[in-house]
């Protein structure tokens, strides 16, 4: 049985897709930008002159965030991923997103594999992730593993 899921208090999603959806004890997570539940995006900023700032490593410490949140909507979290797809509009940003990716996850995280695509569905995105993960198994979690 699948349980699909919008959860609340975060972006409504830009089409009718569901944030997360869980297959047995699978969990995929729907392409995820930095956008706030009220459509503004974490990483850009706007001078008075008009001129437009986009951060590469703000907006993807927001997306990752913002994955944790939607993980933890079902009883995961970001140690319980196993593979994410990233989307970056310009792969001049790929030292950015790194540097921050690595601040969330080593070798022993989740498989990976970076791309850059033409754009992304607003002309502030710089990057969207997508991912699966595997939710924890009772007998996984610290307060249940049995002693030695």
């Amino acid at each position: 049985m699948a349980e699909a899921k919008v959860v609340a208090g975060k972006a409504t999603p830009r089409g009718r897709f569901p944030h997360v959806k869980v297959v047995g004890d699978l969990v995929f997570v729907s392409g995820t930008s930095s956008r706030r539940p009220d459509n503004t995006f974490e990483g850009v900023s706007v001078d008075a002159l008009g001129v437009t700032d986009l951060d590469i490593r703000a907006q993807t410490r927001a997306v990752i965030e913002n994955i944790a949140d939607l993980l933890g909507a079902v009883g995961a979290g970001l140690e319980d991923l196993v593979q994410v797809t990233t989307y970056l509009v310009s792969m001049n940003d790929f030292g950015g997103y790194n540097e921050v990716y690595g601040e969330y996850f080593d070798e022993t995280g989740p498989t990976r594999t970076t791309v850059a695509v033409h754009q992304l569905p607003h002309p502030h995105l710089l990057i969207e992730i997508q991912a699966v993960a595997c939710l924890p198994t009772p007998s996984s979690t610290p307060s249940t593993k049995e002693k030695p």
